[in-house]
């Protein structure tokens, strides 16, 4: 039997959510959503009916149309016309697994009963995320408020019997759902269209997805730092707690710390130095590492934030007797994230570049290159170029998105938060950062190799030796793509 995740009002953490997506899980609706949905559609409808005033979303025109009321017998068409022109983005398809996200993120969001959909609507998505059936979505397109109203008009439109879908890893039109399925297609009712359109779920899924991967990529961070320590014939003294505890920011001193538990019983660590101090990207591991931990920390509060809250508009506040047009579709919040993220996370991979150019450099007693005929072998040189480059193009990717804005909707929606730019950029200098530290790796590992005898800590010859079993010493020059390829898949597949 499957195992059943049930969305309610507790807080959806990144612990959970990683297992839902690592175990699989099903999802369905609690009575206490199941009744929340209920109670707010039910007070929309009731509204609608006595209301003489015209309601924002409900039955109005949208954007900068605002103002022209809707006839009852249009409210329908209004709805499905509002979700067809909306779906205008273009560009690369974006990824299953966050097409995934963003559906639990909208199931969630609409689940809290401030929407003021019908429980059929949300059933409906949660069947799409269950059967593993994913909306074709574009990465480009949102201006990261009124919403992300392109992306989330392609998650919409299968639910018309519009649009493509991706079922078993093909393309189809989404007409197939009822012939395969026997989902026949909805027809919205009034505000429908309009809450699966605002919302921050194509932000929030991007920045979702980096934060997960980023977690795993600063346990590697540490470790391959210490193992380049090493290689590199480093002093301890820099990770000395007395260092951190008279400069105590958080991060430097649990990076430090685990600097420190990671090389315990090296034969290298405690061998005699003749190098009285090292360059900085070995002695400032702690420093930098550990800023990128505690910018770590504000934006996974954001987002924390972000997923267990309400982002579209208007709110159905029913106990309140009120129907408030705000803006919780902005996604500024997420933008400046993002883009403090792309920012904290590059400078792990301009650190890790800097110590692969020292382990190549013919220093320490490391042969030139990493090889042991130099000259008539490259060896390492080039890996360290390849570093540099994917370096130098994260910094072009750091350039911020969100202090941009472009008016649109003739002037109605005059400030934007470009966080959909923003996100779509952290995903390539996260998948950038992979690379960086794989090829560290791979150099020092290399490095190690002209250490022998001398051993590191029990930490680091055990992942030495299972690195070694996927990405073996090289003796001659080989096609080194090749070995990078393999250094990648290592740190995603091997479990630290």
């Amino acid at each position: 039997m499957p195992i059943t995740h049930y969305i309610d009002s507790s807080v959806l953490g990144f612990s959970k959510l990683q297992t839902l997506l690592d175990e699989d899980y099903k999802i369905a609706l609690s009575e206490e959503a199941s009744a929340e949905i209920d109670k707010a559609r039910s007070y929309l409808n009731l509204k609608q009916k006595e209301s003489k005033h015209p309601i924002y979303g409900v039955n109005t025109g949208f954007g900068s149309l605002c103002n022209i009321k809707i006839n009852e017998d249009k409210l329908t068409f209004l709805q499905e016309n509002l979700v067809m022109s909306h779906a205008c983005g273009t560009g690369d398809r974006v990824e299953d697994e966050i097409v995934k996200l963003m559906l639990l993120l909208k199931i969630q969001s609409l689940s809290y009963g401030y929407s003021g959909v019908s429980i059929k609507l949300v059933e409906r998505l949660i069947h799409f995320y269950n059967e593993g059936i994913f909306p074709v979505i574009y990465e480009q397109g949102s201006l990261g408020a009124s919403g992300d109203l392109a992306p989330l008009a392609h998650l919409a439109l299968p639910l018309l019997g519009k649009g493509e879908v991706i079922i078993d890893g093909k393309i189809e039109s989404a007409k197939i759902l009822q012939e395969r399925y026997g989902w026949e297609p909805l027809v919205l009712q009034s505000k429908e269209g309009l809450a699966l359109l605002n919302g921050t779920q194509f932000m929030s899924a991007h920045l979702l997805r980096n934060v997960l991967y980023s977690r795993r990529l600063m346990k590697w961070a540490d470790v391959i730092a210490a193992v380049s320590i090493d290689a590199f014939d480093c002093n301890m003294s820099p990770f000395d707690d007395l260092v951190h505890q008279v400069r105590p920011h958080k991060g430097q001193i649990e990076t430090a710390q685990t600097i420190l538990k990671l090389l315990h019983g090296s034969e290298i660590a405690v061998n005699q130095k003749q190098n009285v101090q090292d360059p900085y990207s070995f002695r400032c591991v702690p420093q930098v590492h550990g800023a990128t931990r505690d910018a770590l920390r504000y934006i996974e509060q954001t987002l924390l934030t972000e997923i267990n809250s309400v982002t579209d508009n208007p709110n159905v506040f029913v106990d309140e007797d009120k129907i408030i047009s705000g803006g919780n579709f902005h996604g500024q919040p997420l933008a400046i994230a993002a883009d403090f993220m792309a920012i904290a996370m590059s400078e792990i991979g301009n650190i890790s570049e800097r110590r692969i150019y020292q382990l190549v450099s013919g220093l320490r007693g490391l042969p030139t290159f990493l090889v042991s005929s130099p000259g008539l072998n490259s060896g390492f040189m080039i890996p360290q170029y390849t570093a540099a480059s994917i370096v130098s193009q994260n910094k072009q990717l750091c350039t911020p998105a969100s202090v941009d804005s472009i008016v649109s909707s003739n002037g109605q929606e005059d400030h934007v938060s470009m966080g959909a730019n923003a996100v779509t950029k952290l995903n390539r200098v996260i998948d950038n950062i992979e690379k960086i530290l794989a090829i560290e790796l791979f150099n020092a590992s290399q490095a190690m190799h002209f250490r022998r005898p001398l051993k590191s800590s029990e930490a680091v010859e055990s992942i030495l030796d299972a690195y070694k079993e996927a990405v073996p010493v090289v003796r001659e020059d080989k096609v080194m793509a090749s070995e990078i390829q393999k250094s990648i898949r290592f740190l995603r597949n091997h479990k630290i």
